[in-house]
């Protein structure tokens, strides 16, 4: 969303961006206006906007733009959550199927995801009524159908017939300014241990891959991520610990990036053409390694089976297929080529195209 913001502030739209106070800083230095998150509403009158993007998590600025008839869209920043038909369930971390019986599966499957979907529309109309406004039958009713900017790749996101308004923009990254970190010399190939800001409090990924690796031909920079870690982690001589990195200065110079297939990250290692080892820990990394795993840019390693025995075999497996290194090439040039933040503008602009003055409110 501060990618976003910060490309609308460059082209001279007054943008403000509400979010959390530990923010400030970071969306005042991109050029915007910053509100804290209290009462959305409030916020949205007092600026007046022209028009209203919201996170796919944060309902609230969706509310309040249709209650003061504000045009909004909605900003997902990973691969888009609706399934289509024969599709496996979301965050299952199943690969799409490749047969007529799979499909079925997956069907009959989906039939109870959709049960739980339909529960959220239900609960969402209870609250739509409760702020005067007219229930939906759609599910996923949180997701603008004006406008929705998917900030992924193209080629991780299985093919479908997408909805008018839908758009696959590409991702929208963004990183707090941070120094260059060196890595360790020598020729040997460079690996970034990039774990999760969110999961793995006990850094078992980051201790494994130190572990696994230590006497592998290959340099190791790896980041605690300012979180401490639970017990000492003994570091082998091509390898490197620190407690923060700048992926955008590192991730172009690696030959593989082993994390837990967040989507920040993941994405931002493939716009660098670096191809990712996934080991996804929870929630929509399960979804995130699968389609990487799909789109042939990175291999997958189930979170059970993590060991220093089974990451240092899956590392030696992704160094030697050839094919991954060249797929993540390819997603680079067409990052390079397609710049997200600049592809969301434009639809933003054009949302808004019918008032008097682009002042977008981003929340």
């Amino acid at each position: 969303m501060i990618a976003l913001g910060e490309a609308l502030a460059r082209r001279g739209h007054l943008v403000t961006l509400e979010t959390w106070s530990r923010w400030r800083a970071e969306v005042q230095g991109a050029g915007m206006q910053f509100v804290a998150t209290v009462e959305t509403r409030r916020a949205l009158v007092d600026a007046q906007p022209d028009v209203v993007v919201h996170d796919i998590l944060t309902l609230a600025p969706a509310l309040a733009a249709e209650l003061e008839g504000v045009p909004a869209g909605t900003l997902i920043p990973h691969v888009h959550p609706a399934t289509a038909n024969g599709f496996p369930a979301y965050a299952s971390g199943a690969r799409l199927p490749r047969t007529a019986a799979g499909r079925a599966i997956w069907n009959r499957v989906t039939t109870r995801v959709r049960r739980g979907l339909e529960q959220g529309r239900d609960e969402l109309n209870d609250t739509r009524r409760r702020v005067g406004l007219e229930p939906i039958d759609r599910v996923h009713g949180g997701i603008s159908e004006r406008l929705c900017m998917v900030a992924t790749f193209p080629q991780l996101e299985y093919p479908r017939a997408w909805p008018p308004g839908t758009h696959i923009v590409g991702p929208l990254a963004w990183e707090p300014p941070y120094h260059r970190v060196a890595p360790p010399p020598g020729p040997e190939p460079l690996l970034l241990v990039a774990p999760s800001t969110a999961q793995d409090p006990q850094h078992r990924l980051l201790l494994d891959s130190l572990a696994g690796l230590r006497d592998e031909p290959v340099r190791v920079l790896a980041t605690w991520n300012r979180r401490p870690l639970p017990r000492p982690a003994p570091v082998g001589p091509r390898q490197r610990l620190v407690e923060w990195i700048s992926y955008a200065q590192t991730m172009p110079g690696c030959a593989l990036v082993i994390c837990n297939a967040g989507h920040g990250t993941m994405a931002r290692a493939l716009a660098s053409g670096a191809p990712v080892l996934a080991v996804p820990h929870a929630g929509d990394m399960n979804e995130n390694a699968a389609r990487l795993d799909w789109a042939g840019a990175g291999l997958r390693l189930p979170w059970p089976l993590l060991s220093p025995v089974t990451l240092r075999l899956a590392v030696r497996q992704a160094l030697r297929t050839p094919g991954l290194a060249a797929r993540a090439a390819e997603l680079a040039r067409w990052s390079a080529a397609n710049r997200g933040a600049e592809r969301a503008s434009d639809l933003v602009e054009q949302l808004a195209s019918g008032a008097s003055a682009a002042a977008p409110v981003l929340g």
